[in-house]
């Protein structure tokens, strides 16, 4: 697998479109703190890891608003081919502040409001809303 982020933003897009309950995804680091602000921002419902042979599994409870997924979209952004970074300033808004920009910095994982009011940049991954 070339692109593990990509990986994690299809696994939740097909289990949101087959109105899945949960959806396991191979786990990692970068995944769980991607889960976590996931959850901090109402996205999901909960998530936890699972140890499952060698490298675990990371299960998360998909969130279902009137019979509707409260994830909307996904987009990855940033992608191994071509990396895109953006400056403190320079941070997306997405959907006009609706949805929210995952950057990954210096200090971790944070969303673009987060790092604008921290005034840190990082590499933009993904977009949800």
């Amino acid at each position: 697998m070339t692109d593990p982020i990509a990986d994690f933003l299809t696994r939740i897009r097909n289990a949101a479109n087959a109105r899945h309950k949960v959806v396991d995804i191979p786990a990692s680091r970068m995944k769980e703190g991607l889960a976590a602000i996931l959850k901090d921002q109402g996205f999901i419902s909960d998530y936890q890891r699972v140890e499952d042979g060698p490298q675990g599994a990371i299960r998360l409870t998909l969130r279902y608003v009137n019979g509707s997924p409260s994830m909307l979209g996904m987009q990855r952004v940033s992608r191994p081919g071509l990396r895109r970074y953006a400056g403190s300033t320079e941070l997306p808004r997405v959907k006009n502040g609706l949805g929210i920009a995952i950057i990954s910095t210096s200090h971790g994982l944070m969303t673009d409001k987060e790092a604008r009011s921290r005034n840190i940049g990082g590499e933009v991954l993904c977009y949800v809303w």
